[in-house]
């Protein structure tokens, strides 16, 4: 009797111990804390970096793709070919790709989907990145030619962004709450206010991911996005909203801490048009007046690179130019003078919800008051900031992190929120376009960093970290973040 209750007993502890290991091991759900809601999910009809955290790569495909590391390869074009007068790129797209609901994609969608953004009543945020296109044709179901008005050596870059993924003519009516693409997850439940949550796209033609459903959760306030990570009920919470928690993460062996760079160029935005900013002494006053290391310190507790101009140290075409804006607070002072302000005056400082903005924003508020600039501070919600500040330009000063990828080329754009637009500026982007050589391009390039920051467009603070927390058994996260992106194509669990 004994033995017998003996062997039931190892027997039932086997069976427990097996059944345990099996579900560790066959773990393929993951739950995402983000610290933005996307006011919508069509990443080609609005400028919010929040869709593309949750779309890029998991629901929406481009003909190319950004990997890990910010190089492009293929994406729905599996090769590509262009004419030796670089005004011409035949696409040959991969067979057998399906929408999420069922229908196939081809040649006649990429066309769409290119005509739909370049097309004159486009939303698109990014419209500048098909300005080139002079057609899309669609050579067979599985080919594509799209003609250039003009040499663009960014254009394979360009087809990457979230901008330009590929989009189902049938679905555009309600693409922003029921987003059909080609990718390796499709939507399956969105409650507004708390998470998206997506399932594995069981007909995915490209190769097999190891998660079977992925939810984003939201949580906007920095305390409750640590208590989530601490009791696990969050598995992973990317561009975490509060690092000075991360060495209380990095020390606790369920976790492991994510620190790499992104292309968030973060800036103290300027009305450009909207007096006295329209006067490039009291940008540089604004500009002399910051202590960036002060604002990375406070607000970022040292995750950060100080930058003076809008691009990414990372780059290498990058040019330190700190020096044109170093903290100097009575050469401040003496620029206003200059420019008859010696008394100072009064602005607005408008300020989206993340921490970088919040935090950023009342200390640089104090280094304004310092030199005579009184900044009334607002803080607004997403979808406000989208529609004061980026599209009604209804704004003194603003802090943004631009995180698209390689965009200094938005300084080129004179309907842009800072209303900058200058013709010496947009010569450059020009040749630009029509360069390819390497070389070249990076002395392009850094005439125009060099440009906007002696021009004090906006004043330049740091390029943003990509600090991010995730349980220890959970690989392929990016570290880095080439454009903003929460890619979980390559994420799996381990043992």
């Amino acid at each position: 009797m004994t033995n017998m209750k003996t062997g039931y007993v190892i027997a039932a502890a086997v069976a427990i111990a097996l059944t345990g290991g099996a579900a560790q091991a066959a773990k393929t759900d993951i739950v995402i804390g983000l610290q933005l809601e996307p006011p919508h999910l069509d990443p080609t009809g609005a400028a919010a970096g929040a869709i593309d955290q949750v779309v890029y790569s998991n629901v929406f495909e481009g003909l190319t793709r950004f990997a890990s590391d910010g190089s492009i390869i293929p994406g729905l074009a599996k090769s590509w070919e262009i004419s030796d007068d670089g005004l011409s790129y035949i696409f040959h797209l991969n067979e057998g790709v399906t929408f999420h609901d069922g229908s196939a994609m081809d040649a006649e969608d990429v066309k769409f989907s290119l005509d739909r953004a370049r097309a004159e009543d486009s939303t698109n945020a990014q419209k500048a990145l098909f300005a080139d296109i002079a057609s899309v044709e669609a050579m067979d179901l599985a080919t594509v030619k799209v003609t250039l008005s003009k040499q663009n050596g960014s254009f394979l870059f360009n087809m990457a962004w979230g901008d330009a993924v590929i989009v189902a003519p049938e679905s555009i009516a309600d693409i922003k709450t029921k987003p059909i693409g080609t990718g390796p997850f499709v939507l399956s439940n969105w409650v507004q206010g708390d998470r998206i949550e997506l399932a594995k796209n069981p007909d995915y033609w490209g190769s097999a991911i190891s998660l079977d459903k992925a939810t984003f959760k939201f949580i906007s306030d920095p305390t409750a996005a640590f208590a989530a990570v601490m009791a696990e009920d969050v598995n992973a919470f990317m561009a975490f909203p509060a690092p000075e928690n991360l060495p209380q993460f990095d020390a606790d062996p369920r976790f492991k801490v994510l620190v790499g760079s992104t292309e968030g160029e973060t800036i103290l935005a300027i009305n450009n048009k909207l007096p006295p900013f329209d006067n490039v002494k009291i940008r540089e006053a604004v500009a002399h007046a910051i202590d960036r290391q002060a604002i990375i310190d406070g607000a970022m507790f040292g995750y950060g690179t100080p930058i003076g101009t809008h691009f990414a140290p990372h780059n290498p075409a990058y040019i330190d130019l700190t020096a044109l804006s170093a903290y100097d607070p009575e050469k401040s002072k003496a620029l206003l003078a200059e420019a008859g302000f010696a008394d100072g005056f009064t602005t607005t400082l408008k300020l989206p919800p993340p921490s970088y903005a919040r935090r950023g924003g009342e200390i640089i508020a104090s280094q304004l008051k310092a030199v005579g600039i009184t900044v009334e501070i607002s803080n607004l919600e997403w979808a406000q900031w989208l529609e004061q500040v980026f599209r009604g330009k209804d704004f003194g000063l603003s802090i943004v992190s631009h995180t698209e990828p390689m965009d200094i080329g938005i300084y080129g754009r004179e309907d842009y929120y800072f209303q900058y637009g200058k013709p010496e500026f947009q010569a450059l982007m020009a040749e630009l376009n029509a360069t390819t050589d390497p070389a070249e391009r990076t002395s392009i390039l850094q005439a125009a960093q060099t440009m906007i920051s002696e021009d004090y467009v906006n004043a330049y603070l740091f390029q943003l970290a990509n600090t991010g927390v995730a349980n220890a058994k959970i690989e392929g996260l990016w570290a880095n973040a080439p454009t903003q992106a929460v890619d979980l194509t390559g994420v799996s669990w381990t043992d």
